[in-house]
């Protein structure tokens, strides 16, 4: 079959890059390069026609009509009627089939709102903020052309609607907890009393008829697996530096794809090593810890198999502790146009599953900006450790090499000890709060509850800074060096609730599986103080 033919009409000076972007992609694309050809003006050779002319009469010839509106409205004809406008006309009046998405800003030029203003009475539109959101709501909207027209019946798995899940299948505290994350740390647009259906409509994850995408059950199902069995994550560790048992430790993880990456997290920061250095001198009796590996890296491998990884595979995704590395196998390959040689630099983000990319940003699981593979590598220097070494076989494989192993006897030295995956020792820390911290906070020796806050001013402040942006028991805990979570949240959390420092992001579900803390506004304050503190 002959290519579908697309014309994307913008103001070529504000949309240059986006332009020559959505060119490349659609033409690299592994599924949509395959049924849509894209023209942009700026490609064609000089000729003695008139621009007009020739602009228009691509438009006649062209299946799709792709308008980018934004805030300029462009140079005018003789009768002040700007190109943009006029191909949206011919457009409209050659009955072509006309996707328009214009961008978050306000301050448009007053012709460019009338025009986004005819648009919107006729077609439906979607609004964007960057080349990365841009590229995922053409995405979605393209493979909605080939499902609608019938072109293809084998959709990519994230935008494929294969079950007969309903809304009454998701978790409203799921959904109701993205949006509060998303509007915190990524300005999300959609307002916390939103319903299911706008947020679903929203990313894309629900058509006019009520069906949900692939993509919706494994970001808020209460139980995605019933649904897709393979959407997993094992994970296994080892004595050695193979494939052997016994197995010190295995489990299967079950749930939505955020639960898969914290579950497996916690699994590997549990049982790697942590460097709990000594004692501060004083009225206090900080501890700094030092794990193995930088959690930030283990999640980012974790979080990069589960979100790209190929789901229609019925293979799941590996994480195995060796004795001397971490592994994180997914199934599935790189995108096109992405090598291996590329993960160790800026690249541009190529998501296998947009769908299931975008609410992951927004969550702040992943970084949109194709870094984060860069990043993996900058913080494994920043250790000592070797780079992660990237891998594409069957499957894509991620190592990341733990420290040189040591006899235990030689493990102690003036920096501290080193623990391994139990240390009842970090679990002690039991000086009081200053009574400087103390005062300005509202804790005293004890909490409405009478247990003793065993929390130094350094710790108060490192809980606060890291619930800014909402976080869980388990990764709290993991950054400071406990492993006993029960009791983590009776010395520290708790006094810091009754103090009015931290509070449940879902408060009338204090036990929910999604219950996450954050920083109140009088904790916000007294991290101010404390910073103008030391700069006085």
């Amino acid at each position: 079959m002959n290519r579908i033919r697309i014309f994307i009409s913008s103001v070529q000076r504000e949309f240059k890059e986006e332009r020559a972007m959505l060119v490349s992609y659609l033409r690299g694309d592994a599924l949509l390069g395959k049924f849509f050809d894209p023209f942009i003006f700026e490609e064609l050779p000089a000729m003695e026609s008139s621009a007009q002319q020739v602009y228009l009469e691509q438009v006649e010839r062209c299946d799709i009509y792709l308008g980018l509106f934004g805030k300029e409205y462009g140079y005018t004809d003789a009768e002040g009627i700007s190109p943009t406008e006029r191909e949206y006309d011919k457009a409209t009046e050659c009955s072509k089939y006309r996707i328009v998405f214009k961008t978050k800003d306000s301050d448009r030029d007053e012709r460019e709102a009338k025009l986004i203003a005819k648009a919107e009475a006729a077609v439906v539109r979607k609004t964007f903020a960057d080349m990365d959101e841009l590229r995922t709501v053409v995405y979605a909207a393209l493979v909605r052309y080939l499902e609608t027209r019938e072109i293809i019946h084998y959709l990519p798995f994230d935008a494929s609607k294969d079950t007969s899940a309903t809304i009454a299948d998701l978790d409203e505290d799921k959904i109701q907890d993205f949006i509060d994350t998303a509007r915190r740390i990524r300005n999300f647009p959609l307002s916390v009393d939103s319903s299911p259906e706008k947020l679903l409509t929203h990313l894309d994850l629900i058509d006019d008829d009520g069906r949900l995408t692939n993509a919706a059950i494994l970001l808020f199902g209460k139980k995605p697996q019933k649904y897709f069995i393979t959407s997993e994550v094992k994970c296994i560790q080892f004595f050695g530096n193979k494939v052997e048992r016994p197995l010190p430790a295995y489990q299967i993880y079950k749930g939505d794809v955020f639960e898969l990456v914290d579950k497996a997290t916690d699994f590997v920061m549990g049982r790697l090593n942590n460097w709990t250095g000594v004692r501060d001198k004083g009225p206090t009796a900080s501890v700094e810890t030092h794990p193995e590996i930088p959690m930030d890296v283990v999640k980012e491998a974790i979080v990069n198999a589960v979100c790209h990884r190929d789901y229609r595979s019925n293979a799941s995704v590996q994480v195995m502790l060796f004795r001397n590395r971490l592994e994180v196998w997914n199934p599935g390959t790189l995108p096109f146009g992405l090598t291996i040689a590329k993960l160790y630099e800026a690249h541009k983000s190529i998501p296998a599953n947009p769908l299931l990319a975008e609410p992951m940003f927004y969550k702040g699981y992943i970084d949109k900006a194709g870094t984060g593979t860069e990043h993996m590598v900058e913080l494994c220097r920043e250790y000592g450790l070797e780079d992660p070494k990237f891998q594409q076989d069957e499957d894509f494989r991620v190592v990341i090499f733990r420290p040189a192993v040591e006899d235990e006897e030689d493990t102690k030295d003036q920096a501290g000890t080193r623990s391994g995956t139990q240390s009842s020792s970090r679990d002690q820390v039991s000086a009081q709060v200053s009574d400087q911290v103390g005062t300005k906070s509202g804790i005293k020796s004890g909490t409405k509850s009478g247990t003793k806050l065993a929390l130094s001013p350094e710790k108060l402040e490192k809980i606060l800074r890291y619930c800014m942006n909402s976080e869980k028991i388990a990764n709290m805990c993991h950054s400071l060096g406990y492993n006993d979570r029960t009791k983590f949240k009776k010395n520290y959390i708790n006094p810091l609730l009754d103090a009015g420092l931290l509070e449940m992001t879902i408060p009338e579900k204090p036990t929910s599986s999604q219950q996450k803390y954050r920083t109140t506004e009088k904790g916000i304050q007294l991290l101010h103080e404390k910073q103008e503190g030391q700069h006085a």
